[in-house]
């Protein structure tokens, strides 16, 4: 068979790589030295070579209950022989229903609809859609302007790239959608190095929306989007305030506030959600990859009460028979669903939530004890997340934190890489033997890296 040695192990020679174009990859560099994983189960997965590789990184931000966990696995073989598929367009699953009760339960504030699809991506093209619409259906289709963030993470879609603002993520894709704008970012260097969880300066960033306000006019905006925490871009905690003016200014003009919790949602930060963390609500909640623990591909737009409502009355009033034409084929997928319900309980049984809630001053003073060492200029964390950004080589940005990576790599760590930043964010069931051992082999692998 393609792909096999002798001994009915993967083939990793160059041939058998090529064809798999691999996404947010240095592929040439890949190809030449390629990292493969042929297993998982808990805190670990096994490459290639058969060595143990401990997971700091929670997959990509998704594995939250740790791999292969018993009751999601049987929960999915048992769905996948019992209802493989079933279509929600004017169809509907039992499960599809329950998962969308079970999430607006988690939440204390007044959301009550859930819209599936199957991304972090399309959650978030999902939301500004449905921002759109509701508007629209309210009498005010001239609100058609989306606010993003400088340095923000809304996934791959046009709408997500549009209103993201990590400039390599927008530059090979022209003018994207029109009539978009940036708050600026939350961050700097000289006012909060070394913060520990939420900095002190910064909240005042969040009045800019005034600015924007004032240069477009507020009655033409429908919808800011923010990730409570920016991950993607390298661990950003918010200032303290920084989201209640946010939400106070977007009441004040009648904009939706949307929350990208595609990282922050499901226990990151010790909490169901980061609304529930900060306990300033937004209108939607766009979320994925812990839904189902990383196991199968499902993401959701969570409506705060009165955005349904809009659009059903909306359809009543035209004699509309589809009140929003917008949906996915897999849209509450019956295996997605099953495995999401599943894995919901196992974070429910095993207090993962508060277990991380408890374990995150011990992740804050392991992180913070590796001040000083080289290359680090600065450490951010909150909650079971830290970040340790890196002096850039001179003419060669991110190549240092590459080259960490893959000392992390070979020394049986698996962390993430944001530019020159190191990512942390392991699985909920992480120990606080397991945290030591990965700021050691981070310190480890600065020391040995130039």
């Amino acid at each position: 068979m393609d792909g096999l040695n002798s001994s009915g192990g993967f083939d990793a020679s160059p041939n058998n790589l090529e064809s798999f174009w691999m996404p947010y990859t240095w592929n040439r560099e890949f190809k030449k030295n390629p990292l493969l994983l042929t297993a998982a189960k808990d805190m670990h997965y096994t490459s290639l070579d058969g060595r143990q590789i401990l997971d700091g990184s929670a997959g990509l931000w998704c594995v939250n209950a740790g791999h292969s966990r018993e009751r999601i696995v049987k929960a999915v073989q048992e769905q996948v022989a019992k209802l493989d598929f079933a279509p929600t367009f004017q169809f509907g699953h039992p499960l599809a229903f329950e998962l969308a009760s079970r999430l607006t339960n988690m939440l204390s504030g007044e959301f009550d609809h859930v819209f599936f699809c199957n991304s972090g991506s399309e959650a978030a093209d999902s939301a500004l859609k449905m921002a759109l619409a509701y508007h629209r259906a309210r009498g005010q289709g001239e609100r058609t302007r989306l606010i993003g963030r400088e340095r923000g993470y809304h996934g791959s879609g046009f709408g997500g790239i549009s209103v993201g603002g990590i400039v390599k993520n927008r530059n090979f894709f022209g003018s994207l959608l029109n009539g978009v704008d940036h708050l600026p970012h939350t961050y700097s260097h000289a006012e909060q190095a070394y913060s520990r969880g939420l900095p002190e300066w910064g909240a005042h960033l969040a009045e800019d929306l005034e600015r924007i306000c004032a240069l477009h006019d507020p009655a033409t905006i429908a919808a800011v989007i923010v990730e409570p925490m920016a991950g993607s871009t390298g661990v950003l905690p918010p200032p303290k305030g920084y989201l209640e003016k946010l939400r106070a200014i977007c009441d004040k003009h009648g904009i939706l506030l949307i929350y990208d919790e595609v990282i922050t949602g499901f226990g990151r930060l010790g909490d169901s959600f980061a609304t529930e963390y900060f306990g300033v609500e937004p209108d939607m909640i766009t979320c994925a990859k812990g839904l189902t623990n990383g196991t199968i591909p499902m993401g959701a737009v969570i409506c705060r009460k009165g955005i349904y409502e809009t659009m059903m009355d909306y359809g009543e009033e035209t004699g509309a028979t589809i009140e929003l034409f917008h949906g996915y084929t897999y849209s509450g997928h019956p295996v997605a669903a099953a495995a999401a319900l599943a894995t919901l309980e196992v974070y429910r049984e095993e207090g993962l939530f508060e277990r991380a809630r408890e374990l995150s001053p011990y992740l804050e003073n392991t992180a913070h004890a590796l001040k000083g060492s080289k290359h680090i200029i600065d450490i951010r964390n909150l909650g079971l997340v830290a970040a340790i950004e890196l002096e850039p080589r001179p003419g060669a940005p991110t190549k240092r934190a590459y080259d960490v990576y893959r000392h992390c790599f070979e020394k049986g760590l698996l962390i993430r890489i944001a530019g020159d930043t190191l990512a942390v964010s392991p699985p909920l069931i992480v120990t606080k033997e397991q945290i030591d051992q990965i700021f050691e082999t981070i310190k480890e692998a600065l020391e040995a890296t130039d």
